[in-house]
C-alpha cells in the first residue's frame, strides 16, 4: 500500500468502513526484538530482582527459576506465535483473544491489557526518578528532586511516541545496547577468571534448585515477573516489515535471549560473589552490592560507576518501551469506535508520522496523573509507586496471557482446522495457559511479601478487585453494544491489517 506524504495511511476494518493505521514498513526485525526486550528492562530486571530472589525467594537457585521461566515462556510463545502468522493488528492481544473467543472476551482482555500497559509506564517512572537521584546524589553530590526526572521521562516519552516508532526504535537500540553490555562485560569476566573465590558452582543452574529456598514461589514469581512485555512483539506487526515472518520470530528471539541473559548473567552473578557470599550481600543493607562487587573485582570500580548510570537509561528504555505499548492498545481500542467519540482522537494518527500520537498523549497525561495522586499520597517513587503499580499491571497482563493461550486453541479448531497441530495449536497453548494461571496464583500468593514496605497498602489489597473490575466492565460494555450498537459490536478486534487481513 503506497502512503503519500502529509496524509494519514488508512486500512479497511474489513467491513469495508476506512479507519487510520499505524506508518507501515516502519521498523524490521531487529527493531521489534529491541522493542520487545526494552519493556524486560535486563539491567532493572537484574539489579531490582535477582538480590531479592536470592535473599527471599529460591536462594542460589535463582538462575535455575529463570531457565524454568524461560521453558514455560517458550512453550506459551508457540502459541502465541502461530496465530501472530493468521492476524496482524497493532492489538495484538485484543485482537487474537477476539478471534479465538469472541467479542465479549475480547473486549474484555483488551481492557485488561490497555490497563496493565497504562500503569506499567508511572511505574517505571518511579523507578527511573529513584535511580536518578540516587545516582546523581552519590557520584556529584547535587540533589534534584525526583518529581523533576518523572517529568523529564513524561516529555521524552510523549516525544518519542510523537514521532512515530522509528524514532522510538533508534532511542531504545542504543539504550538497551549500553546496559546489555555491561552486564555481560561483569558475567563474561567471572567466567574468564575461572569463576569466583570458589571456582565455578553449577548449583544455580540445577533446575531442582528453582523449586527450593526459602520461598520457591516467590522467586518462580520474579523471574516470570522480569519477562513482562515480551508479548508486546505483536503490537508492532503493522508498522514491521513482512510482519507474518517477523512477529513469530522476533517473540521467540525475545523469550529464548532474554532468558539465556538472564541465566548468565544472575549465574555469573552468584558464582562472582561465592554461593554464601551472595546470599549475604543480597540480604544486606545494600542489595546491589551482589552485582556491584563481582563488577568491580573483575571489570574495574569505574564499570560499578557505569552501571549505576545504566540502570537510569535502562528503566528510562523500559518506560518508553510501554508508553509506545499502551498509546497502541488505546488507539486501538479508539479506531475501532470501542465509544464513538475516540475514533477522531485516539483513534487517529499523524498525518506526517503514522504514529499513534494523540493516544500517546493521553498516556502522558494518565500517567502524569497517577504520578501526581501516588506523590500526593507521600508514596516512595521506588517501594511506592513502581512495586504498587508493577504488580497491579503484571496481575493484568498475566490474566490476559492465560486467556490468549486458550484463544488459540478455539481459534484454530474453528477458523483453521487444516492448520491445527498437536503440539503448536494444542498442547503448547493448553500448558501456556495454565502455567500462566498458575504463576496468577503465585502473585496473588505472595503479593504482601513482592510489596516489602507496602504489604498493608490500600493499592495492593485492592488489586485482585481492581483488574476483576476492569475485565467485568469490558464484559458487560461489550454485552451492551451487541444488543444496543450491533454495528460497533461486530468491528470489535476485527480492524486488521488490510494486506494481511485474518485468513
Amino acid at each position: 500500500m503506497a502512503v503519500d506524504e502529509g496524509v494519514a495511511p488508512t486500512t479497511g476494518t474489513g467491513d469495508g468502513e476506512t479507519v487510520h493505521r499505524l506508518q507501515p514498513n516502519a521498523v524490521g526485525l531487529l527493531g521489534v526484538v529491541f522493542m520487545a526486550v526494552a519493556t524486560a528492562a535486563p539491567i532493572t530486571a537484574m539489579t531490582g530482582n535477582v538480590p531479592f530472589m536470592v535473599a527471599s525467594g529460591n536462594g542460589v537457585g535463582a538462575p535455575a527459576s529463570y531457565l524454568v521461566a524461560m521453558v514455560v515462556l517458550a512453550i506459551f510463545s508457540v502459541g502465541f506465535t502461530s496465530m501472530a502468522k493468521h492476524i496482524t493488528s497493532t492489538g495484538a492481544f485484543y485482537g487474537f483473544i477476539s478471534y479465538g473467543l469472541g467479542r465479549t472476551v475480547g473486549l474484555a482482555s483488551g481492557l485488561l491489557a490497555t490497563f496493565a500497559y497504562v500503569v506499567f509506564e508511572p511505574a517505571l517512572i518511579g523507578i527511573f526518578s529513584t535511580f536518578a537521584t540516587t545516582t546523581l546524589t552519590d557520584q556529584t553530590g547535587l540533589h534534584v528532586p525526583w518529581w523533576a526526572f518523572a517529568v523529564l521521562m513524561l516529555a521524552i516519552n510523549a516525544t518519542g511516541t510523537w514521532f512515530g516508532v522509528s524514532v522510538a526504535e533508534k532511542l531504545l537500540v542504543a539504550l538497551l545496547a549500553t546496559e546489555v553490555t555491561v552486564l555481560a562485560a561483569m558475567a563474561v569476566s567471572v567466567a574468564l577468571h575461572g569463576g569466583g573465590p570458589h571456582g565455578f558452582t553449577f548449583a544455580p543452574v540445577d533446575p531442582v534448585n528453582a523449586f527450593k529456598g526459602t520461598s520457591a514461589g516467590l522467586g518462580l514469581f520474579f523471574a516470570f515477573w522480569s519477562w513482562v512485555g515480551f508479548e508486546s512483539t505483536a503490537m508492532y506487526g503493522e508498522e514491521s516489515r513482512d510482519p507474518k515472518k517477523i512477529i513469530p520470530k522476533a517473540t521467540m528471539i525475545s523469550v529464548l535471549g532474554v532468558g539465556v541473559f538472564y541465566v548468565l548473567v544472575s549465574w555469573m552473578a552468584i558464582t562472582g560473589n561465592g554461593e554464601a557470599e551472595a546470599v549475604r550481600a543480597a540480604s544486606s543493607a545494600n542489595p546491589l552490592a551482589m552485582f556491584f562487587g563481582p563488577t568491580e573485582r573483575y571489570v574495574g570500580p569505574w564499570a560499578v560507576d557505569v552501571m549505576q548510570w545504566l540502570m537510569i537509561t535502562g528503566s528510562l528504555a523500559c518506560g518508553m518501551a510501554f508508553h509506545n505499548c499502551a498509546a497502541r492498545y488505546l488507539y486501538a481500542l479508539g479506531r475501532e469506535g470501542v465509544l464513538p467519540s475516540l475514533r477522531d482522537s485516539i483513534g487517529r494518527t499523524h498525518a506526517r508520522h503514522g504514529s499513534p500520537h494523540i493516544a500517546g498523549l493521553v498516556q502522558t497525561a494518565v500517567s502524569a496523573v497517577l504520578i501526581g495522586a501516588f506523590w500526593a499520597a507521600g508514596k516512595d517513587p521506588y517501594t511506592g509507586t513502581y512495586v504498587l503499580l508493577a504488580i497491579l499491571g503484571t496481575m493484568a497482563i498475566l490474566v490476559v496471557q492465560a486467556v490468549c493461550s486458550f484463544a488459540v486453541l478455539v481459534y484454530f479448531r474453528s477458523h483453521h482446522p487444516e492448520s491445527r497441530h498437536w503440539f503448536r495449536t494444542f498442547t503448547a497453548p493448553l500448558l501456556g495457559g495454565v502455567a500462566m494461571l498458575a504463576v496468577v496464583v503465585l502473585l496473588v500468593s505472595h503479593m504482601g511479601v513482592a510489596a516489602g514496605p507496602e504489604s498493608g497498602s490500600l493499592v495492593l489489597r485492592a488489586t485482585p478487585w481492581l483488574v476483576a473490575l476492569v475485565a467485568a466492565a469490558g464484559l458487560g460494555y461489550a454485552q451492551y453494544l451487541k444488543r444496543r450498537a450491533p454495528e460497533r459490536y461486530a468491528l470489535l478486534g476485527r480492524t486488521v491489517l488490510e494486506e494481511t487481513k485474518e485468513r
